[in-house]
Parts: C-alpha cells; sequence; structure tokens
C-alpha cells in the first residue's frame, strides 16, 4: 500500500465488528459510517436527529444494501440522553471494537445544554466524555477496541480548560469557545490513550482531524452565528473544501489502519487537504498538567468518572 494515498479500499474486513459513530446522519459521520459498513462492521449510527438519521441509513443502505445498520437516539447535549444511548448499546453489544467521537458544533451562538454546559464544550467534550465513560466496560471487553475523537485544527486557537470557568461565564464568544472545545478533544484523546496504556488495557485511543471539509458544519454556523469568520468558512469550504468521503478519511485511517498505534494524530497531509497521514503531536508543553485538569473539570461537571484502571480491574478476573 502506498501510504500517502490511503483510501476506503485500505480498510481492512471489518466482519464481526461493532462500530460506533457518534454524529452520523450527515457530513463526515454518515461517511464515516458508510465506509465501516461497506468493510463489514455492524455499525451502530447513534445521532439525535431522528430523521436525518433515518434518510442516513437509507442512504447507506441504497449504496451498500448489505449494510448491517442500526439507529440509536443519542443527544450529546443532555447527559441523561447519553447515559439511556449508552446502555441501550451496551445492552446489545456487550464488545464495542471501535468508536468514533465524531459529532460536533462549530461556531454557534451562547446557548446551554440541558445539563447547563455552554454548548460547544458540553456537545464536543463533555457528552463524548460521558459517553466514552459509559461504555468503557464494553471497549475494553473488546480484543484490540480503538476510539477516536476528532479534533481540529482549530484545537491550536484554542486555550485549555480553565477549571474556575469551563463554560466561559461572561467571556463567550463563539470561535473562543470552538477553540477551547476541540483542544479538549485533543487533550481527551491523548489523556485517554496515557490511561489506557497505564492501565495494561488491549484498547487504544487516538485523535484524527479532518482539514477543511465541505460540510453542514460551517452551513449552521454561517447561519446561526453569521459573522465573519462564520461567512468566510462556509466559503471556503463551498469553494475549496473537501468532500465529507475525503474529509473522513483521517479518523477512519485511526480506527481500521492497522498499523496505526494509541496516541497518534491523523489528519490531511497539507493540513486542509489532502490524503490522510499521521502528523505530529504539537502542544506538549505542559501537556499532561493540562490533561489532567480537563479530566477533573470533566468529572466534577459531568459527574461521571472515566478510570481504565478501575473499569478493567472490574471486568478482569482475580
Amino acid at each position: 500500500m502506498n501510504i500517502q494515498s490511503w483510501t476506503t479500499e485500505d480498510i481492512p474486513d471489518l466482519s464481526g465488528r461493532v462500530a460506533v459513530v457518534t454524529g452520523a446522519n450527515g457530513g463526515l459521520g454518515l461517511e464515516t459510517a458508510r465506509a465501516l459498513a461497506g468493510a463489514g462492521a455492524h455499525v451502530v449510527m447513534a445521532a439525535r436527529d431522528q430523521a436525518k438519521a433515518a434518510a442516513a441509513e437509507a442512504d447507506i443502505r441504497a449504496t451498500t444494501p448489505e449494510a448491517s445498520l442500526e439507529v440509536v437516539e443519542l443527544d450529546l447535549g443532555s447527559l441523561q440522553s447519553v447515559a439511556d444511548a449508552a446502555a441501550t448499546i451496551s445492552a446489545r453489544h456487550p464488545a464495542v471494537d471501535i468508536l468514533v467521537n465524531n459529532a460536533g458544533l462549530m461556531g454557534i451562538p451562547e446557548r446551554r445544554t440541558a445539563d447547563g454546559f455552554e454548548m460547544q464544550l458540553g456537545v464536543d467534550h463533555l457528552g463524548h466524555f460521558a459517553f466514552t465513560a459509559h461504555l468503557l466496560g464494553n471497549l475494553l471487553a473488546a480484543p484490540a477496541a480503538r476510539v477516536v475523537t476528532v479534533t481540529s485544527t482549530a484545537h491550536h486557537m484554542g486555550r485549555a480548560v480553565d477549571p474556575e470557568n469551563p463554560h466561559l461565564h461572561g467571556r463567550y464568544g463563539p470561535w473562543r469557545a470552538y477553540g477551547q472545545a476541540k483542544l479538549a478533544n485533543f487533550h481527551f484523546g491523548l489523556g485517554l490513550q496515557q490511561r489506557l496504556a497505564d492501565a495494561g488495557a488491549p484498547a487504544q485511543s487516538l485523535i484524527a482531524h479532518p482539514g477543511l471539509s465541505h460540510t453542514d458544519l460551517q452551513v449552521v454556523s454561517a447561519r446561526e452565528e453569521g459573522g465573519y469568520w462564520a461567512r468566510f468558512f462556509r466559503r471556503a469550504a463551498a469553494s475549496s473544501g473537501m468532500s465529507p468521503a475525503r474529509g473522513a478519511l483521517p479518523q477512519l485511517r485511526a480506527a481500521t489502519d492497522p498499523a496505526a498505534k494509541g496516541g497518534e494524530f491523523y489528519g490531511p497531509r497539507y493540513v486542509n487537504s489532502g490524503p490522510p497521514v499521521r502528523r505530529p503531536v504539537m502542544r506538549r508543553i505542559r501537556l499532561r498538567k493540562a490533561i489532567d485538569t480537563l479530566w477533573e473539570v470533566s468529572e466534577r461537571e459531568t459527574g461521571v468518572t472515566l478510570d481504565p484502571a478501575a473499569a478493567r480491574a472490574s471486568t478482569v478476573p482475580a
């Protein structure tokens, strides 16, 4: 295989594997679900909008009639919905082989989740943190599970979560919040790998970013926030952005490439476009402290503990 031109044709046979994809009702999530199902995985399409999810399921079946799919309702802006969705998946699938934390919001006006969290941090990070924690036992029950968390090049403009004001009360800006949320995704993916490795768990955590891809993310941001940057990104994505199918390749490679390893970061070769390749992990100064702070804040805010060592101890016979 030419590593510079990795495509969905390079995904190995995933027959017998269970994959969960958040935000699978459109854009990158839909294309990720399509590719995983095409490789033989049973794909759980976790999505908030059930009408869009049903249409997405029909779309995949139209191109891949043999696809094994199910739709589970998941609103990442509600911790109750997150817990309910995870419970449904856990009951049906004792082992989960792939979890792609894909869903997200970008550059929207200030809003709060059902639990009072700043919406972008709540959906992009805290909802995924809790969802991953609830599915951790299922992931550890698989022989070699992978968790892929989708970040963005916008993590470079983000600041680490302030434990005194994680929801940016009095300091909100659509792009400040987005940068914070995407840096939280970056720290979460790396921190989860550290904790899995420390626990000697067989699962691995990786991160990925799609570059500039033409999806509904920019359209919604431009419609709801309407500022200069929202309009700029909408125009840029429409004129030069990659298709959702191409934009999904980094997260698909992180999820399925046998050569990929925990803690690695996948993205387009030319930052915002190009074939999916392993990218360097930057911003390492004070990385561990930022990750530990994020964990403390996330567990405090969600009331959910994400501890691979404890989870593994409870699943491994004495």
